[in-house]
């Protein structure tokens, strides 16, 4: 019997990754962390295509997307992504990628250059997948389709703790502005924005704890 397609969408800093690769574990499928992969290319960007005013020079990007290697690797049971055999778990977790992320996924050829290969994996069956477009455009045939939501506020703590554990320094009123900043892109951008799928369960965990929010998306999967 094939193993369930799970698309896992919704706004930062909602637990989407952890939760997804909890739940990954709890039903033996493979996790794709998606966004990783956008702060993969961001991180790639920052380090090789900059313009003197600071800001991304996306046409050399583009022209470079064919030097990019990304590729998730096992460890203790946990995904972490490599950059052309570089192990960069910890830098595409910097503030300086969060604030030109969004900037980078919402352009054409890299949701193109991205979107063949994340189709693939899913093809077998057998993976649960978390991003912004999931439900709606990479996996839109997903037998399970979840939409994760909290207030800003609570995200914000979420993020800045995140960071501290990280050993990150960070300002958390900048944290806020950040996550709202890309709340904003990813909803209005053209390609690929986010927004709940139609056929998605909504899940507002600003008051759940991970735990709870996980037996949630268990009880959805199990019942039906």
């Amino acid at each position: 019997m094939k193993k369930p397609v799970i698309a896992i969408d919704g706004y930062s800093s909602t637990g989407k990754s952890s939760i997804s690769k909890i739940i990954a574990d709890k039903l033996d499928l493979i996790h794709l962390d998606t966004g990783a992969l956008y702060r993969g290319i961001t991180w790639f960007a920052i380090q090789n295509c900059m313009n003197d005013d600071g800001s991304i020079d996306l046409q050399k990007l583009f022209s470079s997307l064919d030097q990019i290697k990304l590729e998730f690797r096992n460890s203790d049971n946990e995904l972490i992504l490599y950059l052309n055999h570089i192990d960069i778990s910890k830098q595409i977790r910097t503030t300086e990628v969060s604030d030109n992320v969004s900037i980078v996924a919402k352009q054409k050829e890299i949701r193109d250059f991205l979107l063949h290969s994340q189709r693939s994996l899913a093809e077998k069956g057998g993976i649960i997948m978390d991003g912004r477009d999931i439900g709606t455009v990479v996996l839109p045939n997903a037998d399970y389709k979840f939409f994760l939501t909290a207030s800003i506020d609570e995200r914000t703590n979420r993020r800045y703790f995140e960071l501290a554990g990280m050993g990150i320094q960070a300002d958390r009123e900048q944290v806020k502005q950040n996550l709202t900043d890309r709340d904003k892109i990813d909803s209005e951008r053209e390609i690929a924005p986010l927004r709940q799928a139609e056929d998605a369960i909504v899940i507002d965990n600003t008051k759940l704890t991970k735990e709870e929010t996980i037996d949630l998306i268990l009880s959805h999967i199990h019942k039906i």
